[in-house]
């Protein structure tokens, strides 16, 4: 039997660093691990600013990536609907508002909660929700307030 899905909540404490800027700390991080990794968009609009910060951020570090389905050759997608995640991924880092899927198909699951307290309520929801799958979801705080 495969191993469960390791899902982990990063908690930002405030504006620094961005969700988007944790998201390619992240995927980069993966990448240079040898996993292949989706980061799911919350919109349009939010995936496109995503493919722009993955050009230069972190400084003075490339991360190979594209949008939409990719092709097995590049390490780091950017999609905006779980059933867009290639077949080959092992790692998803959410950053829409719904929790993903059939999270067990992934090696990792990296959720990435706001400082914002508005928007803190969906990611309570979406750790109910893996708990509820089944899934021992672990928190880390990132920053301080």
């Amino acid at each position: 039997m495969p191993d469960p899905c390791q899902v982990d909540f990063y908690v930002l404490a405030g504006p620094v660093p961005s969700a988007g800027e944790l998201a390619c700390r992240l995927s980069l991080m993966a990448w240079e691990q040898g996993h292949r990794v989706s980061v799911l968009a919350a919109d349009e609009a939010s995936a496109q600013a995503l493919d722009d910060l993955m050009w230069e951020y972190p400084p003075a570090r490339f991360l190979p990536h594209e949008r939409g389905p990719a092709d097995a050759g590049v390490p780091v997608q950017i999609v905006l609907a779980a059933d867009q995640v290639a077949t080959d991924r092992d790692v998803v880092i959410n950053l829409a508002g719904s929790a993903v899927p059939d999270p067990t198909r992934f090696r990792r699951l990296l959720e990435i909660v706001p400082a914002d307290e508005g928007m803190r309520a969906a990611s309570r929801e979406k750790f109910r929700h893996y708990r509820a799958l089944g899934l021992q979801p672990d928190s880390h705080a990132i920053g301080q307030k």
